[in-house]
């Protein structure tokens, strides 16, 4: 990834999830699990380890301690009920990303730097000692601190995002275009999700489960991944990847429809994938036209749109039907386009229709859909490559 578009919130908040992602893939056992806004931000539980990780990106900020004074005296507050006895005894890490001043901290910090820089602090014009007010000593700081890690020199962003592609390369056996689309794409999905369900304990992933859930080749809609690649750049990569070059070979094109979809951008999208994908000059020895199915379309809409393209000029369509009250013919609908017939577009109006013309095509088909895959297949000697999307419009985009 080149270019990672997203704002200074967008991209803290990718980071973090990114840092998740590097997490899980890095537990040593499948049982091994991650905990996301829990204790902090990410809880690490494995074999070798119980570890509350606070993780910030700030790219664009000069390091300073009060900007981590306060995740310290959070974790500070959780010390104190372990030591209470009402909570499990873990470690703690502080990992950040700062543009500059590294050079004002100096690891190890002692019990009167972390009093001094993090637990010290004014407010409503009072000065405040954490510790004090906790009713902590010297040597309870000192035992805290044996159990804090803090590293402000963590990766940037795209060192930490190629890292991971790398470990998905190498998990999958993939090339860099399903690392990042698919492996990554997904994972990214399923944290970002995890993170925002109310039950602390829906928020746990095991590597296991994680991996199994990771492991689609769909091209998944994701809000995070739109805007961390940006619009223009996703579909562009979606095009270059799957739609160049465009005249080649028939193809089928599958297209879910949102309750209100526009007739009229519809109609441009069919226009515009007939004029990409037909091939049918008199020098063609293979002519071709590419098929269409319309998913959840109702009859009404279907005949309303049929009768408004067979209006347009120098347009040809067939639909399998060969006249009123005929049974669909798979024959029909794969007869070869060519220069006399014209023809530039073909329906299939139903998914049963497109599983009989589909025994007789051994085609490509490009499955677009909104929330769920709703075409299925087998067949060794095609693919099915499915796109999710968010609306009818971004599909002219992709294409």
């Amino acid at each position: 990834m080149t270019a990672r578009s997203a704002t200074a919130t967008i991209a803290g908040y990718i980071y973090q999830f990114d840092y998740t992602i590097k997490c899980l893939l890095n537990l040593p056992n499948d049982n091994d699990s991650v905990n996301i806004e829990n204790i902090e931000d990410i809880d690490i539980h494995s074999s070798t380890e119980d570890t509350a990780v606070q993780c910030k990106y700030y790219a664009g900020t000069e390091y300073n301690h009060s900007t981590i004074a306060k995740p310290i005296r959070l974790m500070l507050n959780h010390y104190l009920t372990v030591k209470n006895g009402t909570a499990q005894a873990i470690d703690y890490k502080l990992y950040g990303f700062y543009q500059s001043g590294h050079e004002k901290l100096t690891i190890p910090i002692t019990v009167e730097f972390l009093k001094e820089h993090f637990l010290t602090y004014t407010e409503n014009k009072t000065k405040q000692r954490h510790h004090e007010n906790l009713g902590l000593n010297d040597n309870d700081l000192t035992v805290f601190l044996s159990k804090l890690t803090i590293n402000i020199n963590a990766e940037q962003d795209d060192i930490q995002f190629k890292k991971i592609i790398m470990q998905f390369k190498q998990i999958f056996n993939c090339d860099d275009f399903e690392a990042e689309h698919y492996y990554y794409n997904n994972a990214l999905k399923i944290v970002s999700h995890t993170a925002k369900q109310g039950d602390v304990t829906q928020r746990i992933i095991t590597k296991k489960k994680f991996i199994v859930q990771i492991n689609k080749k769909e091209i998944l809609f994701n809000k995070w991944f739109e805007q961390l690649k940006g619009e223009k750049v996703y579909y562009s990569d979606l095009r270059k990847k799957y739609f160049s070059p465009i005249n080649t070979d028939e193809r089928f094109f599958l297209i879910e429809l949102e309750t209100n979809f526009s007739k009229a951008d519809l109609k441009e999208l069919l226009l515009k994938i007939s004029t990409k994908w037909t091939k049918i000059s008199k020098r063609e020895v293979n002519p071709f036209c590419p098929y269409i199915y319309l998913h959840n379309i109702q009859d009404e809409d279907l005949i309303e749109l049929k009768s408004v393209l067979s209006k347009e000029d120098n347009f040809k369509f067939i639909d399998g039907y060969n006249f009123k009250g005929a049974d669909f013919s798979v024959e029909t609908i794969i007869q070869k386009p060519n220069n006399c017939n014209s023809i530039g577009l073909k329906f299939i109006d139903t998914l049963d229709n497109l599983k009989l013309v589909l025994q007789k095509k051994n085609k490509n088909v490009y499955q677009f859909y909104l929330s769920r895959s709703y075409y299925e297949t087998d067949n060794q000697y095609m693919q099915n490559i499915k796109i999710q999307v968010k609306e009818l419009k971004s599909i002219k985009e992709i294409i």
